[in-house]
This record gives C-alpha cells, sequence and structure tokens, in this order.
C-alpha cells in the first residue's frame, strides 16, 4: 500500500482553473491543486504519485502532483485554521470550517436534498432545479477535490449550482464543513432552496454489492431524514451499459434503497418500466428533460445523451420531484 512517486519537471500547462491546474510532467499528464501544493510553472521540479496511470484507471489514469520542490515548501498556513483535512496522512493540511464560524441550524425543516450515487448524476438535477438556490454537497466515494470537476464548474457558471460544499475528506469547495450533517444544516441556515448531494468524478467500486462509493447516497438520505429534511434519492438506470449488474437499476441503487432507514422519495421516470421490487417509486414526468440539459456537461462512462438517455432522464425526475418539495 506504499505510495508511487517519482520526480519530474513540469513541461507543459494545459489548462489554469480555480482549484486546479492541468498539466503534464515529462510529458505525462497530470493535475495539481495549488491550494495544497502551491503554484505550478513551467519547469518547476515536483514529485508526482503516479500510481494512478500505472493501475490504468478510467476516471483517474494520470499523475497527482505530491509535491512542487520548486515553489510549493514552507507555505503559509490559512489564517485561522487548525481543523484538518485529511487528517494524519501525508497530505493534512488545516482550513477552516463553517462550524467554527456560527451556529447552524439544529434541524432542516423540509429541506428537499437530493442524493446521488454518481458525480455525473448532478447536471440533470440542477436543470431541474433551475431557477432555485441551490447548495452542492460533495461528499467521499469518488474524487475528493472538488477542483477536478468541470462539470460543477460549468453548473456554478451557469448559475445552477449557488455555492459548494465540500464536507468530511472532501475539500476545495467554497465552504467547508466537518460532516455531511453540518453541510446540510448550515445550507438550511443559509435559506438555501435545496441541497444536491453527490460524491466528486469517478467511484470507488470492487464490483460488489456493498464494497462502493454509491453508498454515500444512503447515508446523505439518512443523514437527511433524521434532521428533518426530504430526502430523494436519484436511480442510477441503464440501457447502455454493458455490465450486467449495471443494466436496468444498478445494484449500486438496489443497495442503497436498501439501506435507507427513514422516508426517502425515490424518483423514477415515467414511461419507463420499473423492477417489481422498487415499489415505492414515485413517477415524474421527465418530457422536457433534454431541452433543459441542453449545453450541460452530460457523460457517464463514455456515454452521452444519445447513448444512454434513461440514465441522465431519471436524475432529471429526481430534481424535478426535489422541486414539488421545496417549501
Amino acid at each position: 500500500m506504499a505510495l508511487s512517486l517519482r520526480r519530474g519537471r513540469v513541461t507543459a500547462i494545459a489548462e489554469r482553473h480555480e482549484g486546479l491546474v492541468r498539466c503534464e510532467v515529462d510529458g505525462e499528464a497530470c493535475v495539481a491543486y495549488p491550494a495544497l501544493t502551491g503554484a505550478v510553472a513551467l519547469g518547476d521540479e515536483v514529485v508526482v504519485n503516479v500510481q494512478g496511470r500505472e493501475l490504468g484507471l478510467g476516471s483517474g489514469g494520470f499523475d497527482v502532483l505530491h509535491v512542487n520542490l520548486t515553489r510549493g515548501l514552507d507555505l503559509p498556513t490559512a489564517p485561522g485554521a487548525h481543523v484538518m483535512k485529511l487528517p494524519y496522512t501525508p497530505a493534512q493540511y488545516a482550513v477552516r470550517h463553517a462550524e467554527e464560524d456560527g451556529p447552524v441550524a439544529e434541524a432542516l425543516g423540509g429541506l428537499p436534498v437530493v442524493c446521488c450515487s454518481l458525480h455525473s448524476q448532478v447536471a440533470p438535477v440542477c436543470a431541474a432545479l433551475a431557477g432555485l438556490r441551490v447548495a452542492c454537497v460533495q461528499v467521499a466515494g469518488g474524487a475528493l477535490p472538488l477542483g477536478l470537476s468541470d462539470t460543477l464548474r460549468a453548473l456554478v457558471a451557469r448559475e445552477l449550482i449557488a455555492t459548494t460544499v465540500t464536507a468530511g475528506s472532501c475539500f476545495g469547495g467554497d465552504v467547508e464543513c466537518v460532516t455531511a450533517a453540518s453541510a446540510f444544516a448550515w445550507a438550511s441556515a443559509g435559506g438555501f432552496d435545496a441541497v444536491v448531494c453527490a460524491i466528486g468524478p469517478g467511484i470507488v467500486g470492487t464490483g460488489s454489492r456493498l464494497g462502493h462509493g454509491g453508498l454515500a447516497a444512503a447515508d446523505a438520505a439518512n443523514t437527511a431524514a433524521a434532521l428533518g429534511g426530504a430526502p430523494v434519492l436519484a436511480v442510477r438506470v441503464s440501457s447502455g451499459d454493458e455490465r450486467e449488474r449495471h443494466r436496468g437499476v444498478s445494484h449500486h441503487t438496489r443497495a442503497v434503497v436498501d439501506l435507507c432507514l427513514g422516508e426517502v422519495a425515490i424518483a423514477w421516470p415515467a414511461g419507463l418500466d420499473a423492477p417489481g421490487w422498487l415499489d415505492k417509486r414515485r413517477e415524474v414526468d421527465v418530457g422536457e428533460w433534454r431541452e433543459a440539459c441542453e449545453d450541460l456537461p452530460l457523460e457517464h462512462m463514455g456515454r452521452g445523451p444519445d447513448d444512454d438517455p434513461w440514465f441522465f432522464a431519471s436524475a432529471f425526475a429526481a430534481g424535478k420531484l426535489a422541486r414539488t418539495l421545496v417549501g
């Protein structure tokens, strides 16, 4: 379980975004998070983690800048910060958390919380919530850095997301929270109309029923229900996935449903046959989903809306159902 590290030099800068730099180190694709490692420039001597690329991971097959030896040493701590992200790991760093700056709500008061098991569900969910003040909460289960998401950048630019919150070990949001519970409570206190909760890009998976990051949706639903919110589950459904366990309703969704302890609204797109075990679903008319999602970054496992339309329509259904629950 050792880190796979190597030295190199930055040989190209491809893109710069807030919270993310895409570059090349000795000609290999690499991502850097300047808030952690400092600014990145051509010629910098760096150490990169190469394990994702060497393993050929589908969504993480690139190097990650681990330390910038040229300009990333002796970086200052954020003012007033003392609670650690990624505590007791080589990447630990202090950041100010919302809970330190004042009380959050004790209850959610019916706040709709859309619970997504995949990051690629977020765009259609937010499209259905257009015009509302939406907080997006990222939780562990996929990529931890929020800055890696081009989707969230696009949704913020389109004003479909008002604020991003990173909870637990995730980092890089407009707001940092220690837990998903306090992130939801912070959004409630802030007067947001709805919360969309999802894992980051990519997903931790083992092919097993319980060993995957999608179960974060069950945790989010249970937390929202316990705090008096109105959780809505976005069902993962596909007609284009070649893997049997993900065709139709994914086994990930079935596991999430099995682990939900409180009352959860399960959104289902009208016009699609549902499995018999999903008897508590609430059907939603999604006839306008394509128009609502026009020009948004819709992509899942290399498939777009024409390749796997029900995947995106199902996520849109969850957002549309949540919209009806806004107080």
